[in-house]
C-alpha cells in the first residue's frame, strides 16, 4: 500500500500502530497513531507537532519520533500528523494558522475515539509554537514543547496556558536563541517546568536519547491513571 493510498480514518482508536488519512480543514491530513503497552497504559493520549513544513519538517523527524516514544513508553497512547502541506497531506503551508486548525482537528478526532482521556499536546520547533498557541482553545491538559522558536514567531500575541508544561531546550542550539528563550520562560506568570540539555543542538545530534530520559522523568508526575487499573 502506498502512502496515497491510506485508508480513512478508522471507527475507533487503533489498538496497534496504524497510519490512516484524517478530513482536515484543507484536505486529508497523513496520520499515524500507536499505543502504550497494556500494562502501562494511562488515560492519556499525546498529539505531538513536527518543525517548519517548509524547512523539510514532517511527522518522522527524529526529534518528534523520540518524543512520541518518550511519551509513548511513559504509558500515553500517541498521535502524529504532517501538517498541510507536508508529506501527503493535503492543502498548502499556512505560516502557522491553518496549522493550528489541522491541529484541532486531529484532537477533535482523538476526542471522538477518546472522549474521556486527558489531552497532552507535543511539539518541537515550529510544533511547539502551533501546540502552545492552541493549547488554551483545544484545553490542553499537558504540554510539553521542545526547542521552541521563540523570536522567531510572535509568541507575546497567544493566550498561554496554565496546564502542567514542560519546555526541552538544548543551550547550543544554532537555530533558536536559548537565552532567548530561558528569558521568556522565566517571565511566565505560570511558570513551566525548564529543563535546559548543555552541549545540545537545535536537532538534539547525539542527544536524542538524553531527550528520551528527560522528558520521562519530568513528566512523571503528571501522567493519567492507568487505563485498566
Amino acid at each position: 500500500m502506498t502512502p496515497t493510498e491510506l485508508p480513512a480514518a478508522p471507527a475507533g482508536f487503533p489498538d496497534i500502530a496504524a497510519s490512516f488519512m484524517l478530513d482536515g480543514p484543507a484536505g486529508k491530513l497523513e496520520t499515524i497513531s500507536d499505543t502504550a503497552e497494556p500494562a502501562c497504559a494511562r488515560r492519556g493520549v499525546a498529539v505531538i507537532c513536527h518543525p517548519l513544513t517548509i524547512e523539510g519538517g514532517s511527522m518522522h523527524n527524529k526529534v518528534v519520533t523520540m518524543a512520541e516514544r518518550a511519551l509513548r513508553e511513559s504509558g500515553l497512547d500517541t498521535v502524529r500528523f504532517n501538517f498541510r502541506g507536508a508529506g501527503n497531506s493535503q492543502g498548502a503551508y499556512d505560516h502557522g494558522h491553518g496549522e493550528g486548525d489541522d491541529l484541532a482537528a486531529v484532537v477533535a478526532w482523538m476526542r471522538r475515539m477518546r472522549p474521556h482521556d486527558a489531552l497532552w499536546l507535543a511539539g518541537f520547533s515550529f510544533g511547539s509554537y502551533v501546540t502552545i498557541a492552541n493549547a488554551v482553545r483545544l484545553r490542553a491538559d499537558v504540554l510539553v514543547s521542545i526547542a521552541p522558536p521563540v523570536g522567531r514567531w510572535p509568541f507575546d500575541a497567544v493566550a498561554l496556558p496554565t496546564c502542567p508544561w514542560l519546555i526541552v531546550q538544548g543551550e547550543a542550539d544554532e537555530i533558536v536563541e536559548p537565552q532567548a528563550v530561558f528569558d521568556w520562560a522565566g517571565t511566565l506568570e505560570h511558570r513551566p517546568e525548564l529543563v535546559r540539555m548543555p552541549e545540545t543542538s537545535h536537532f538534539f545530534h547525539r542527544r536524542l536519547m538524553d531527550l528520551r530520559g528527560a522528558i520521562r522523568h519530568a513528566i512523571r508526575g503528571w501522567l493519567p491513571p492507568l487505563r485498566h487499573g
